[in-house]
């Protein structure tokens, strides 16, 4: 197998959230305030735009309905044939700005927040992952997280893992019935300086995780072991399995990071790379 990726879209200005889903690639491409779709072997397209807010979690509905995260109005969007809706107000229970999103397959998003601004140099404080029902109104579903944000749950629907950024950590819950969640506790310690970002799942129960700050993405196994490391130029954002046989990694990627800027650079990128274990689970 190939020790190096390929870039396969370019002239991003912010990669974020990707998910395989109906044979493409879906991804937010953030600082550009629109989520897109890359289908291998053409070019990246717009599904929609988001005008007023930048996205970033995706999932879908069991009826096929998008769902997309509005960050900074703290909003989970749901885009019907007719257009963007709101599904649900997350603004009352968000402690800052929400962040990424796994859905599983009864239609249950559960949304990360950045609890402060840490993108300003906010010293981290504790926040919540928040669960939407499908039909019901959204609640906590965890608390004293530290910038809960990639989320990944388990094919049998009873194991939710999320990437706490600024604890260094990946952190399990177990699942309920209801889809409320368990008392957590550490799925494996990233050590001193990580800082996880989006994730994904594979059928040995190990998880992708990018690290922007150390430019790689890790495969991680429960308790912390370390099997592979896949270097990357600038920032490594997230990762998503995918493909036809969900083998291929694909790893968003930016140079920088330009949260409001009026004039966001176009450095990120998707690149991709083969890999032994397919995807597994959710997203």
């Amino acid at each position: 197998m190939k020790s190096s990726t390929e870039i396969v879209v370019e002239g991003l200005c912010f990669p974020e959230g990707p998910r395989w889903h109906d044979a493409a690639l879906y991804f937010s491409d953030m600082h550009a305030r629109r989520v897109m779709r890359f289908a291998p072997g053409g070019r990246a397209e717009v599904v929609v735009e988001i005008p007023d807010d930048e996205p970033s979690g995706l999932g879908w509905l069991p009826d096929g309905r998008l769902l997309i995260v509005s960050m900074h109005r703290r909003r989970l969007l749901r885009l019907d044939p007719d257009g963007l809706v709101e599904a649900a107000d997350l603004s009352e229970i968000a402690s800052f700005d929400c962040n990424d999103m796994v859905v599983d397959d009864l239609g249950r998003a559960y949304v990360g927040n950045l609890g402060s601004d840490v993108n300003a140099g906010e010293k981290a404080r504790p926040a919540e992952l928040i669960l939407v029902p499908p039909d019901g109104p959204p609640q906590i579903a965890a608390n004293a997280l530290l910038v809960p944000n990639g989320c990944v749950i388990t094919p049998d629907r009873r194991t939710l893992i999320v990437a706490e950024s600024f604890g260094a950590r990946l952190t399990a819950f177990d699942v309920h019935e209801d889809g409320s969640l368990g008392k957590g506790r550490t799925w494996a310690d990233l050590g001193d300086g990580s800082v996880p970002d989006g994730i994904c799942l594979d059928a040995e129960g190990a998880i992708w995780v990018a690290l922007p700050v150390a430019s790689e993405v890790v495969r991680v196994r429960e308790g912390g072991e370390i099997t592979r490391r896949i270097p990357v130029k600038g920032l490594a954002v997230a990762c998503m399995l995918g493909g036809d046989d969900r083998r291929t990694l694909y790893i968003c990627a930016a140079n920088t990071h330009s949260p409001g800027a009026s004039e966001p650079t176009r450095d990120g990128r998707i690149e991709c790379i083969r890999v032994e274990v397919p995807g597994a689970g959710f997203p």
